[in-house]
């Protein structure tokens, strides 16, 4: 049955001139049957970089707005529209607008897990690849970082400007815990314990590195190390024994899974190029100002 998917996928895409993008959490499956996978804003970039008609986003709600704000004149699907992001909706427009007046005059840099809402009362988003550089380059004394509390006191450390943040967090990431990285240590002596930035400060501390889900899958090329535990979620172990097959990966947690990520089927996805839907859209007046903060985090080198 798989292979019978798989196959009227690639007809399907054919057909209808699409492109399929699938996130480094997304499950084996998806990530086997797309075009291009890799994180958020790698997946946005290359989208809006193709002369397909139809990107179809395997991920969240927030990516294929991300894709629609970037790529206006293409039709956007999300194979399953229940797939949300918990951090991404810890914050609305609103909130940020009240957040600002409160410290008038200070720059909102919001992580790109948001609404576009939340992207367009921003004045530069960042990703977990380049919010030490997306903060620097502004060169103001504060700045406001929304909506990964996390992400912001990691950053705090690589700078000497002052950042405010909210309370915003991804719960896969902030449930880790220094324990289970020590008992992750204990089952895997000797393996290098890589960390993403959204996990809380104690966990920071616990690694060996800290990086990026592309930073991640990059720095196993790098190092002699043979083994590594990967404090992220656990669907990025897929890409990284698929890259490296002579090396090994073991979660730090096997609770680190996001069951939003895990929502989209190949059957979502069949339905999807067969029906045209659910089709994700920005509205124009949000879809410029949400654009103006993206583009300016797109300039801004990553690690």
């Amino acid at each position: 049955m798989t292979d019978t998917l798989v196959k009227e996928i690639r007809r399907l895409a054919a057909e209808k001139q699409a492109i399929i993008l699938a996130h480094n959490y997304q499950p084996p499956e998806i990530q086997e049957v797309a075009d291009l996978t890799g994180d958020s804003l790698e997946l946005a970039i290359r989208a809006s970089k193709t002369d397909a008609r139809v990107i179809v986003f395997c991920g969240v709600h927030f990516m294929a707005e991300t894709g629609a704000t970037l790529c206006p004149d293409k039709r956007v699907l999300l194979p399953n529209p229940n797939a949300g992001c918990a951090m991404a909706d810890m914050l609305t427009a609103d909130e940020l607008r009240e957040a600002k007046a409160a410290l008038p005059g200070v720059p909102v840099v919001t992580y790109v897990n948001s609404t576009a809402e939340v992207k367009a009362e921003s004045d530069i988003c960042c990703t977990s690849a380049n919010a030490v550089q997306v903060v620097k380059s502004l060169g103001t004394p504060e700045v406001l970082m929304v909506p990964d509390r996390n992400l912001a006191l990691w950053t705090q450390r690589h700078t000497s400007q002052k950042i405010h943040h909210l309370e915003g967090y991804c719960p896969v990431h902030d449930n880790l815990t220094a324990a289970a990285v020590a008992e992750a240590r204990r089952a895997h002596p000797g393996a290098v314990v890589m960390a993403h930035p959204e996990c809380p400060p104690e966990v920071i501390d616990a690694a060996d590195v800290v990086r990026s889900t592309s930073g991640m899958l990059a720095y196993p090329g790098e190092s002699d190390a043979g083994a590594f535990i990967v404090a992220t979620e656990t669907g990025l172990l897929h890409p990284l024994a698929k890259r490296y097959p002579q090396k090994r990966f073991y979660p730090a947690s096997a609770d680190m899974v996001c069951a939003d990520m895990k929502l989209t089927t190949l059957a979502d996805v069949r339905r999807a190029l067969e029906t045209g839907e659910p089709a994700v859209t920005v509205p124009e007046p949000v879809r410029v100002k949400a654009l103006r903060a993206v583009e300016r985090m797109i300039a801004v080198p990553r690690d």
